[in-house]
């Protein structure tokens, strides 16, 4: 038996818990640090700015023909396609004149006829009153009378004549404006009766066109201001849904009162529409320039995000960390806001990367910087 004296113990004992009391004290590594993220930055910059007013507007007409007839008959012949665009002065429809060519004929006939009696009349007269102790004064003032009865006789029947050529000169049915022709509600070979409710084509005047819109009644006085400082002038571009170029035309028209229920007051403006890109019944977007806003605070509509308490931006530090700046966005114009807090010219904000970013995140920028 082989015995082992209590020091022995005490050598052989610490030896093996050794190793493991080391292990307990052995520190863990510290985590490395996120990378920075990737960002696209632009720089704020300070100019002159539009001030605009945005709204929905609906294209209308300035003139708007329903064209009846003035007369009755058959309807012989027809000048136009539905859709086709009209002059002013072209024809339309022929009624039939063969009644109303008769009835002028007659009329003509009768002035004619009343013409003859007065230069009678009237001859007889002269050769009286060269005569006078041949007649008496009685018969002198019957052949006055009845000079006087031939001319009033002549005048009604010149009155009938021209009443029977207008007759005649509305069988044929002219365009009364420029325009577009609508749908043709009548064919050849019905009858038209004269001054009838339902038309027999409308014709709407394409251009000039108007654009009508709303605008809140707080800002009727800027508008009004403006309008007077640039001579009764304002730019009102309108966009078609299509993405198209704007539109531009200048406002016509501020309406004598607001509307009560919507406390908004109604603008027109007007647009030449020679390549006739406006329909009416359209909406379009509508954007009125008021004024220029000088030294303007500005970046792009990309670098400003929408927070609980509002818009904000990411401003890159001059140690490459972001910086969440909470702004106020007086407007925006074209892709531009306009901070009216928050922002002053030349700093760094991010315009792509936002997902990525917190708080005084490290930032590294990818590519050269852009300029709005």
């Amino acid at each position: 038996m082989v015995r082992i004296d209590r020091h022995s113990l005490s050598v052989v004992l610490a030896c093996i818990a050794l190793p493991f009391g080391a292990g307990c004290h052995r520190q863990k590594p510290a985590p490395s640090a996120p990378p920075p993220a990737p960002v696209t930055v632009t720089t704020v910059t300070i100019k002159s700015m539009p001030v605009q007013l945005k709204a929905i507007g609906t294209v209308r007409v300035f003139a708007t023909v329903a064209v009846r007839p003035r007369v009755t008959g058959e309807i012989t012949a027809v000048y136009f396609n539905e859709g086709d665009f009209v002059a002013k002065g072209d024809k339309l429809f022929t009624v039939d004149p063969r009644a109303y060519q008769t009835a002028f004929d007659q009329a003509r006939a009768i002035v004619d006829r009343g013409q003859a009696t007065v230069s009678g009349t009237e001859a007889i007269l002269k050769r009286s009153e060269n005569r006078p102790t041949a007649l008496t004064a009685e018969e002198l003032d019957r052949l006055r009378a009845e000079v006087g009865v031939a001319r009033a006789s002549l005048a009604a029947d010149r009155a009938a004549l021209h009443t029977a050529e207008l007759q005649l000169e509305f069988t044929t049915i002219y365009s009364p404006i420029n325009g577009r022709t609508g749908n043709l509600l009548i064919q050849r070979g019905n009858l038209a009766i004269a001054n009838e409710i339902a038309p027999l084509v409308v014709i709407n005047q394409i251009n000039p066109i108007s654009v009508s819109f709303a605008v809140p009644e707080q800002h009727l006085a800027i508008i009004e201001e403006n309008l007077h400082k640039k001579g009764g002038s304002l730019l009102v571009e309108a966009f078609l849904r299509d993405g198209s170029p704007a539109l531009v035309g200048e406002l016509t028209f501020i309406d004598n009162s607001v509307d009560s229920t919507t406390g908004t007051v109604q603008l027109k403006a007007s647009y030449p529409n020679l390549d006739r890109r406006l329909w009416p019944g359209q909406f379009v977007d509508v954007l009125l320039t008021l004024t220029d806003r000088p030294n303007s605070v500005t970046v792009p509509t990309a670098a400003v995000q929408d927070g609980q308490n509002g818009p904000y931006v990411y401003v890159v530090r001059k140690d490459s960390t972001a910086e969440m700046r909470p702004i106020e966005v007086a407007f925006v114009v074209k892709g531009e806001a306009v901070a009216a807090k928050g922002l002053k010219g030349g700093e760094t904000v991010v315009t792509d990367g936002h997902l990525r970013l917190t708080p005084d995140a490290k930032v590294a920028v990818r590519g050269p910087e852009t300029q709005p």
